[in-house]
């Protein structure tokens, strides 16, 4: 469902509670736009990627110094 679509959400958060909000946006419809550090937010490396990655899901992602 595209409840949210039309919407640009800017994600600058990082961690568990930050990442699922956008998620749950970007899964209803929003277009959600992570921003990270060059070398990516922290926790990219500190976790383990099957749970990072579908945390961002249905978002798109730019590195920015």
């Amino acid at each position: 469902m595209n409840f949210l679509q039309g919407i640009k959400v800017v994600d600058l958060t990082a961690v568990i509670a930050g990442s699922h909000a956008t998620m749950l946006l970007g899964d209803l419809g929003a277009d959600v736009i992570k921003i990270e550090p060059p070398g990516g937010e922290h926790f990219r490396y500190t976790w383990d990627s099957a749970f990072f990655l579908p945390m961002n899901r249905n978002k798109r992602g730019i590195a920015l110094d």
